[in-house]
């Protein structure tokens, strides 16, 4: 009998133990440690147009087939907030060397808590936009807009005015862009394309990629 308490003590402290070595100390940990290792391997080379943010650029794993003419390297992750992107800015944006920063992020910072505010997100914004500059002061720097979605209809007004109050402090700021997608991915009615979308009625397809492409093909740098 003391042979099977000390057995199950054991077997307990066993699963403890290895829940705690699997949990991520933060969000997305596990995803830019794999980023870290694939630097390890083989370093990314300089020049290259640099992808951060959130699953939209995620998710676009043959993005350099769209522009088969420039060098991309995407560091996006996961479904991140600006907060992520932030706090991993020394993983996925400083040890590299870009021509070029493009920017999706913000939408999951409204989706993750309805007491996010236009304000903060703005805020978080300008704070990586600092961020970046202070390590790459004349990199040019572009923001793709959140992007209007048929299962984010409630948060659409949100993000058309951070979208707006974004766009007019880049205009501020020399070597940035803003780059609208919001207003093409609208039916004529105001709503979201249901055809540009997969199942989830959140991520794009290859018709809504299409419609980045027209956007993006003059913004990034050759």
């Amino acid at each position: 009998m003391k042979k099977q308490i000390t057995s199950s003590i054991l077997f307990l402290f066993f699963v403890i133990f290895s829940n705690a070595q699997n949990k991520e100390p933060f969000p997305f940990w596990n995803e830019v440690q794999k980023f870290k290792t694939a630097d390890s391997v083989a370093f990314p080379a300089s020049n290259q147009i640099l992808l951060i943010g959130s699953s939209s650029f995620t998710l676009w794993k043959d993005v350099q087939s769209y522009f088969p003419d420039r060098k991309i390297l995407n560091r996006a992750f996961g479904g991140s907030t600006l907060v992520d992107v932030i706090r991993y800015r020394y993983d996925v944006i400083y040890p590299y060397q870009p021509k070029q920063v493009v920017i999706y992020c913000g939408e999951n910072d409204f989706a993750a808590s309805d007491t996010v505010t236009v304000e903060m997100v703005v805020k978080r914004f300008t704070t990586l936009f600092n961020y970046i500059r202070a390590k790459y002061r004349n990199v040019p720097l572009a923001y793709v807009s959140m992007k209007p979605s048929p299962s984010r209809v409630r948060l659409m007004p949100k993000y058309v005015e951070a979208n707006k109050r974004i766009q007019t402090f880049l205009s501020t700021k020399p070597n940035t862009k803003f780059v609208d997608v919001y207003s093409v991915m609208l039916t004529s009615t105001g709503e979201p394309m249901p055809d540009i979308f997969k199942e989830d009625r959140l991520h794009m397809n290859e018709k809504g990629y299409a419609i980045w492409k027209k956007k993006l093909q003059n913004v990034l740098l050759k």
